[in-house]
This record gives structure tokens, sequence and C-alpha cells, in this order.
């Protein structure tokens, strides 16, 4: 008897990423900002209306704790981030 293990990959064409669960992920700059690679997202940036989506996070420099504010999208881009600590 043989049996078939089926793996489902998740879509590239899916986007797996929800602002709301960014809080406190970490990330890691493909190409190093300013000498910095590794990233936690310390705050979700909530907009000014409440029927408005939610457009920025604010991650945090592990190395110098320094603070820059970037579309959460751009999160999804594997050219620009890479999830976890690499």
């Amino acid at each position: 008897m043989t049996v078939k293990l089926i793996i489902a990959m998740p879509s590239k064409n899916r986007n797996p990423l929800s602002p709301k669960k960014l809080l406190l992920t970490k990330w890691t700059a493909v190409n190093a900002i300013n000498k910095q690679k590794h990233f936690l997202v310390t705050k979700v940036i909530a907009p000014d209306l409440p029927d408005e989506k939610i457009e920025f996070v604010e991650l945090e420099a592990v190395i110098n704790n320094a603070v820059q504010r970037i579309a959460w999208r751009d999160l999804t881009n594997s050219e620009l981030w890479l999830q976890g600590w690499k």
C-alpha cells in the first residue's frame, strides 16, 4: 500500500499578512538600512478616521533602537524585507 503525502504550499499571489497582526513581528532588511538589518514592528499606526484602513507601521532597529515609519505593505515585498531575523 502506497501513501501519498500532499503538502499545500501558500500561493505567491496571496497576502498572508494582516496589519492588525504585525505588532512585535521580526523583520530583516534585504539591504541594510544605515548598517541596520534586524527590525521589530513596535507600533501599528491607527488611521485618523476609524473607517480608514491601517497604512503604516513603525519599525525599530534592534541594534540601536532607531525608529522609522513605513507602509506596512512594503513588508510584503521580498526584495526589500524577509520575515524573521535571518
